[in-house]
């Protein structure tokens, strides 16, 4: 990454990361796991879910604080490795 790419960011700082997927019980909590695999003290008010107009779809908000690239490119790799999720934005 180049230093610039990294002065995008003042870190640490307030992160929202959205993470869609079809409804399905499984969907919350493994979010949440994955969430805090790299951001540990995610509070779980920092989770919003949302369901689709049509209830197929979830999406959940996580907000939380990024101390760095690195850990931004690690969640989002195993968000989008999992199964269940459709999308990591």
């Amino acid at each position: 990454m180049s230093e610039q790419q990294d002065k995008l960011f003042d870190f640490p700082c307030s992160f929202p990361v959205k993470v869609m997927g079809a409804r399905c019980d499984d969907f919350h909590p493994t979010v949440v796991e994955i969430v805090r695999r790299h951001a540990p003290d995610t509070p779980d008010e920092a989770f919003v879910l949302r369901e689709s107009s049509n209830g197929n779809f979830q999406s959940i908000t996580a907000t939380i604080i990024a101390h760095s690239r690195d850990q931004l490119d690690a969640l989002y790799r195993d968000l989008t490795a999992c199964e269940l999720v459709n999308m990591a934005l």
